[in-house]
Order: C-alpha cells, then sequence, then structure tokens
C-alpha cells in the first residue's frame, strides 16, 4: 500500500491526482500547514518537514513531479511519455517546469503575503507575482497548437502544470491568464481523477480532524 504524506491543496495534490489518475489504492495521512512547525512529529518520519512524502515498499520521495513520473512510469501508463516516443523531451520539461518554473515563485508570494505577519513584504511578493505571469509565455506558446502540454495526450506533465495554475488561481494571480490557458485548466480541473482527489482530502481531513486548505 503505497502512503501519501498531505497538505489540503498544496503542492502534494500533484501526487494525490496522479494516484487517482492511476487508480492505484493508497492511504492518505493529512497534516496541517507547514508541518515542520505544527506538527512536529513529522520530522520523525520526513526530516524535511515538507510535502509531499510518499511510501511505497522501501521507496521514499519527496520531490512532487518527480513522485508522479515515478508513479506513471512504474505502472508502464500512457500518464508517463517513454524515452522513444515523440514529445519525450517536452514532456519532462512540462513535469520540472510546472515546479521548479512556476510554483517556486508563487511559494515566495505565499511566504512574504499570507503566511506570517511577521514576515509580510509587499514588494517582495509583487515582484515575484510578476515574475510568474511572466513565466507563463512556455506555456502559453505549448499549448498554442495543443490540448495538452507532450505528446498529444494528457500526462503527469499537465498534472504538474495544472497545479501551479490551480494555485494562480487561489493566490489571485489568475488576472494574466489567456482564454487559452482558461480553456486548459478548464479541461484538467473537470477530469474525473482531480475531482476524486478533492473529495479524497476533505473527507481525509476531516476524519483526521485536519480541516481546511494550506491557503
Amino acid at each position: 500500500m503505497i502512503t501519501l504524506y498531505h497538505c489540503a491543496n498544496a503542492r502534494s495534490l500533484r501526487v494525490l491526482w496522479a494516484l487517482e489518475e492511476l487508480e492505484l489504492g493508497y492511504e492518505l495521512k493529512m497534516l496541517p500547514f507547514p508541518p515542520r512547525f505544527l506538527a512536529r512529529d513529522y520530522l520523525e518520519i520526513n526530516p524535511l518537514g515538507t510535502i509531499p512524502f510518499l511510501i511505497d515498499g522501501e521507496t521514499r520521495m519527496t520531490e512532487s513531479s518527480a513522485i508522479c513520473h515515478y508513479l506513471a512510469a512504474r505502472e508502464n501508463s500512457a500518464l508517463a511519455v517513454a524515452p522513444h516516443e515523440p514529445g519525450f523531451g517536452a514532456y519532462l520539461n512540462g513535469l520540472f517546469q510546472g515546479e521548479a518554473t512556476l510554483t517556486f515563485p508563487q511559494t515566495v508570494v505565499i511566504r512574504f503575503s499570507r503566511w506570517r505577519e511577521d514576515q509580510n513584504k509587499p514588494d517582495v511578493a509583487a515582484e515575484y507575482s510578476r515574475w510568474f505571469k511572466a513565466r507563463l509565455r512556455m506555456a502559453e506558446q505549448i499549448l498554442a497548437g495543443a490540448d495538452y502540454y507532450a505528446a498529444d495526450r494528457f500526462t503527469v506533465a499537465d498534472i504538474s502544470i495544472g497545479y501551479a495554475l490551480m494555485l494562480a488561481i487561489a493566490l489571485g494571480l489568475d488576472d494574466g491568464f489567456s482564454e487559452r490557458l482558461r480553456d486548459y485548466w478548464d479541461r484538467l480541473s473537470s477530469r474525473p481523477a482531480f475531482l476524486r482527489a478533492q473529495v479524497s482530502q476533505a473527507k481525509a481531513g476531516e476524519e483526521q480532524g485536519v480541516p481546511g486548505s494550506f491557503i
């Protein structure tokens, strides 16, 4: 049984979404955000105190985009793009772009605008908001002639990019979204597996006494 440590709607949602797409069984352990401060016992499991944290037998993983690829490749699923397929490079680029290029500036916005009042720095948050919006240009270009990010099909690269779009909407950074990006997000967020992931985290949070979203 796969175990996933997760905060509601945090980047670990990528992994939960992938698990639902792959229809894999899992145990969901809900944590308050940020767990390194609010769930100190968690540091004994994951010394980084970050989420996600995935346990699959002897495997331990902490990087959301890498976990999504691991799961899809492990299952030999079309949610991953194989090295011999056209679009393999675009797939890998999108997989990591979602985290390193798009989610990174969003986390800075959260840190300096929403998390701790003593760390509020509106100028820093505004600068990284502009940075995020500028970085959407690559996604715009790739999606100009395609419904999905790579290989003419939905893959976990779309989960990686899609989470960044979801977070942008939650943070009010979607004012720069084009109609193309909004249509893309509508396609992703209407997928049954995404909707099941939302239900799963809400149910687990209620049962485990960890309600609400991290933002």
